[in-house]
């Protein structure tokens, strides 16, 4: 997380921590700085009155330049200036006019709203420099106007002491505004990063309902899903047991049937049962989401008939729409231990969706062959291609294909999402893939001989 502080930001956080830090310095020596006329009544009876009013005044000046410099939001370096400096006179006049008895306490005193001063401050060393500098100046001009005492007498009873004070004292303001220039970034870094947290962790909130929201749209979507399949599986399972009722009435009377009629029969109530069989493994939905539990009847037969089988049941369909049938299918006897009907689902559904989404007058060759111990079986279809993206959406569970070439052929994809399901399940691989050359559809399983 990248958190960036501009020039604006930085200085109006400078600009409020510079102002506390005023605010503490002058109230501070507005309700202290009368209070030292308690050290005049002790040390100076004789005028401790009028040193009294002095300080009440230099008080009341600098109340009214703060209230100026607050209304006006001047800056406060300049009010830190105004102060110091009346601070610097009045102290001044104050250390040369006093006994040369007490000389000292007010000199200390000089120094100690000096050295208070540059221990609040908030501002650069150079301006304690020069505010020592003009306190220096001060004392000399009124040591020429008002001192009666010679400048070796005043050095040695506090003049040395304010001195080294003031120079000492100046050494600090330099490095506290760097820490606090420092101190102010970081808060201001912190303080940015938190609200950064905060938005995120309310974005999160908001996506996380969202996704709540949506879950619990696709949980009901799920459910309606599974009623669904179930309604219809269980009405299709009563229309299955039908055909095959009506079927066997009609081989109870196979005396009336022709041979052609008897071997349409028997197609149909083959059909018919590995209908049956497939409704009841795929009625319930969850088993085929979560193939571990799906139940294959393992039996060893040759899957070249199978293939063929299937071949010949969708003649008749692709001869309905001007499509030709080419039979590559090897007459070589291939075992496999697989579930039959399974794997002839897996073909069939292959083979009708490559009749269903086929162009007509187009041609579609299935081929079968041995590839190592592997046994192959392949579509192959050289008309227009459907689209690498549509049959992505065709092998993909619960998806509705979007038209492909001429057609406007939509159902759901289960029947392939299956079939492929079927493969895999089975230690098979089914792949296809569709680009200019048409599309091509792939099936190997393990053969045992």
């Amino acid at each position: 997380m990248f958190v960036q502080i501009t020039k604006q930001e930085f200085i109006r956080e400078i600009d409020k921590k510079a102002w506390y830090q005023t605010n503490n310095i002058i109230w501070t020596i507005i309700f202290i700085y009368p209070l030292f006329s308690i050290i005049d009544f002790i040390f100076a009876p004789a005028i401790w009155l009028q040193f009294f009013v002095v300080r009440i005044i230099t008080d009341l000046v600098i109340l009214a330049f703060y209230s100026l410099f607050q209304r006006k939001r001047y800056n406060y370096r300049v009010l830190l200036h105004v102060t110091l400096l009346i601070l610097s006179i009045t102290s001044a006049v104050l250390c040369n006019i006093v006994d040369i008895g007490v000389l000292n306490i007010y000199y200390l005193m000089f120094s100690a709203i000096f050295l208070y001063f540059n221990l609040q401050v908030f501002w650069e060393a150079i301006n304690s420099v020069v505010e020592a500098a003009i306190a220096l100046v001060l004392l000399a001009i009124f040591f020429r106007l008002f001192s009666v005492y010679t400048l070796d007498i005043v050095i040695a009873n506090g003049g040395t002491v304010f001195f080294i004070i003031a120079v000492i004292s100046c050494l600090v303001p330099g490095a506290r505004y760097k820490v606090i220039v420092r101190d102010v970034r970081s808060q201001l870094l912190i303080s940015k990063s938190n609200d950064q947290l905060k938005d995120q962790f309310s974005d999160i909130n908001n996506k996380n309902s969202i996704i709540d929201t949506q879950y619990e749209q696709l949980r009901r979507l799920d459910a309606q899903k599974n009623n669904f399949i179930n309604i219809a599986g269980h009405d299709l399972k009563n229309l299955v047991s039908s055909i095959i009722m009506s079927n066997n009435l009609l081989k109870d009377e196979d005396y009336r049937l022709s041979p052609e009629q008897m071997e349409l029969s028997g197609y149909i109530g083959e059909s018919a049962e590995k209908m049956q069989y497939l409704l009841n493994k795929l009625m319930d939905v969850r088993e085929i989401e979560t193939s571990q539990e799906l139940k294959f009847n393992l039996e060893i037969f040759d899957i070249n008939a199978e293939a063929l089988h299937v071949f010949k049941g969708l003649v008749e369909t692709a001869q309905i729409k001007n499509i030709h049938l080419v039979d590559n299918i090897s007459r070589n006897p291939m075992e496999v231990r697989l579930d039959k009907v399974f794997a002839g689902q897996v073909f069939q559904n292959l083979l009708s969706n490559a009749i269903k989404f086929s162009q007509t007058n187009n041609s579609i060759r299935v081929v079968t062959s041995l590839q190592g111990y592997r046994f192959v079986f392949e579509i192959i279809d050289e008309g227009i291609p459907i689209g690498r993206n549509e049959l992505d959406d065709m092998f993909g569970k619960l998806k509705t294909l979007s038209e492909a070439a001429s057609h406007v052929e939509n159902r759901l994809g289960l029947g392939l999402s299956i079939a492929k399901l079927m493969t895999q399940e089975m230690g098979g691989e089914l792949t296809y893939r569709s680009d200019d050359n048409g599309n091509y559809f792939r099936v190997e399983f393990q053969v045992i001989n």
